[in-house]
Parts: C-alpha cells; sequence; structure tokens
C-alpha cells in the first residue's frame, strides 16, 4: 500500500514510526526528524506510541506532533494524562515500547504500511514487564514466524552483514556454512533494495588473518571459504574470507559495498567508529522491512531536548529508500 502520488512523482510509501521507551528520546528524536521538510514529503508516516509518551518531548522541543504532516495511532497503553517519568527504568515503560513494535509489524504484514522504523526500547525495561526479550530484530522475526533473521548496518560509507549477533562469542564460533551462505545472499538482495545493482562483498574470517591457511585456526577454510565459493558460483561478487583487521578500511575507501561479519563485536565496533551516527540497523530475513537507529535510549539526556536526531532521519530515509524500491519493482515485474 502506498500513499496517493502523482504520475510523474516517485511512490510515496506508508511508515510506522515506533516511539520507543517512552522514558527514553526516542519521540524527542521523532519529532525532531519529521520536522525536517524533506522526509515529509518522503512518505506517509504513522507513529505509534502513547501520547503520555509525545506530550513531554512536545514539551521539550517546541515541535507539536499535530502540525506535522503525520498520523499518529495511540497505542493507549499508558494512561494519557500520566506524567511520564523520565530517564526512568520501568516495567510498564518496556511493554509499551514492545506493543508499539508489535501494532507496527502486524501493520506491515498486513500491508497497511510499506515499512517500519523502531525508536529504541531499553531490553531491561522490557524484560521486568516478565517478557524475555533480546532485542527488536529477533522479537519481529518472531512475530513474522521468520527464523533465519539477520541484522545489517549501513552506513553512508559502508555496510555490514552479522552471521550471528546476540549470542555469546563462544557460541558465535560455532560456524555454519549454510548459515553464512544464506546471509551473504540476505545482504546481497539488501543492498539490491538500497540502489546497489552489483554489490561488491567481502567475507571476514572468524580468526586472525583469516586463519592464515589454518596457522591460527581451521574454521575459515573449513565453513567460511566453502560458503563463499557457493555464493560466487551463483553469480554473488563476493570474496573471502579476508582479514578483519585490513578490510574495514578498504572497504571504506571504495574496494566493496557490504561486508559480512561473522560475529556482532566484528561489525558493529568499526562500522560505529567509522560514522556512528549516520550508521541505521535492518532487519534482513523478514518479509517486511525495518530500520531503526543504531543508538540506545539514552536515559541520561532524556527530556532535555540535547538527543540528535540525526541517526533518525537516516534510519527513516533508508526506510523510504527500500520501500520505493520494492514498490518500483512490484509495479515493473
Amino acid at each position: 500500500m502506498t500513499a496517493a502520488s502523482t504520475p510523474h512523482e516517485e511512490p510515496r510509501p506508508i511508515v510506522a514510526i515506533t516511539l520507543g521507551d517512552p522514558a527514553g528520546v526516542g519521540a524527542e528524536v521523532t519529532l525532531k526528524a519529521l520536522a525536517d521538510p524533506g522526509i515529509q514529503r518522503s512518505a506517509h508516516f504513522i507513529v505509534l506510541g502513547d501520547r503520555a509518551a509525545v506530550t513531554p518531548a512536545e514539551l521539550s522541543t517546541g515541535i507539536h506532533l499535530d502540525s506535522l504532516s503525520v498520523e499518529f495511532r495511540d497505542c493507549r497503553m499508558l494512561p494519557a494524562d500520566a506524567p511520564i517519568a523520565m530517564g526512568t527504568l520501568r516495567a510498564e515503560y518496556g511493554a509499551a515500547a514492545v506493543r508499539y513494535v508489535h501494532d507496527a509489524t502486524i501493520m506491515c504484514l498486513r500491508g497497511e504500511a510499506d515499512a517500519m522504523v523502531t525508536a529504541p526500547l531499553n531490553k531491561e525495561a522490557v524484560t521486568l514487564s516478565g517478557m524475555q526479550f533480546s532485542g527488536h530484530t529477533e522479537y519481529i522475526a518472531e512475530l513474522c514466524n521468520a527464523g533465519d533473521s539477520r541484522m545489517l548496518l549501513a552506513g553512508q560509507r559502508l555496510s555490514v552483514v552479522h552471521v550471528s549477533t546476540h549470542i555469546s562469542l563462544r557460541d558465535a564460533c560455532n560456524l555454519s556454512t549454510e548459515r553464512i551462505i544464506r546471509t551473504i545472499e540476505l545482504g546481497d538482495e539488501a543492498m539490491k533494495l538500497l540502489g546497489e545493482p552489483h554489490p561488491r562483498i567481502a567475507v571476514c574470517g572468524l580468526n586472525p588473518h583469516a586463519g592464515e591457511h589454518g596457522l591460527f585456526g581451521a574454521e575459515d577454510e573449513r565453513f567460511i571459504l566453502p560458503a563463499v565459493e557457493a555464493c560466487r558460483a551463483c553469480g554473488i561478487d563476493c570474496e573471502g574470507p579476508v582479514a578483519p583487521d585490513t578490510i574495514f578500511f578498504r572497504a571504506a575507501n571504495g574496494s566493496h559495498d557490504l561486508i559480512v561479519a561473522m560475529y556482532h563485536d566484528q561489525g558493529h565496533i568499526p562500522m560505529k567508529l567509522l560514522d556512528f551516527e549516520a550508521t541505521v540497523n535492518m532487519s534482513l530475513g523478514i518479509p517486511i522491512l525495518r530500520t531503526s537507529v543504531d543508538h540506545g535510549t539514552a536515559f541520561d539526556i532524556a527530556g532535555k531536548n540535547i538527543a540528535g536526531a540525526e541517526n533518525m532521519k537516516a534510519a527513516i530515509r533508508m526506510a523510504v529508500t527500500m520501500a520505493r524500491h520494492r514498490i518500483q519493482h512490484a509495479i515493473t515485474a
């Protein structure tokens, strides 16, 4: 489903935005991002949250949701007149934040929205509410009945997709060639949705120097190399395993468009060093489009009108871009 547009305009997707933890900076950065005229024109936005969570952000920023060209859906998880204890860890706030994500996901699955963007929630607050929760990606994948999801970090200079994310490092070292193949495939598909028709992909090794031909471990030649060879045979432009300590520098300077990291910190640390504010979190392997800011709830500055909105703007722009490519592909297919 898309919003109305003239025949000469790009399609205006419908994008759902969740406000995240009511005590965090989610509502603040959402208002600031949606106040950008270019973003307002790019899509029809539906904001999901509680009125009680919007009010303090309106007061601190001076930006009123009603003045923006967006739709608001009150999820009614909190009393409208209840003041939010900004920067406070509370079970009811965790439960509310998850409800926003749930409702936006269902909207996308029903075709009522073309993509969703999530503001940050707090995993500890969600856990306090009595729910086991390891992250947005895993929760949304469960709602979508998708058992093979991945996380991709996309920045202006480089993107990284992870073979594994929220598991222990010990478990992450138990590689699977099939899982690596699927990760490369999902990354290739995502880069094409982002407008890169022929992505150049580098696949990291697990061990120092990608194992140095077995000197520092056999996993690279045993699991990673066969995955790369299988993907190359299917026409994907990829190479590896490559040394993790040098590939990020090379790729950031133009050698590749996408890096496949074997585990969470192998991909996250260099990406956040390269460009923390512009890096966007994306969920792959699910039937819907979802992007997110790559920062937390920032309880220490919540309600003080000092949170920057550049990361939220980047997440929104990426969701719009991917939705447009998917819509255009459906029209021409």
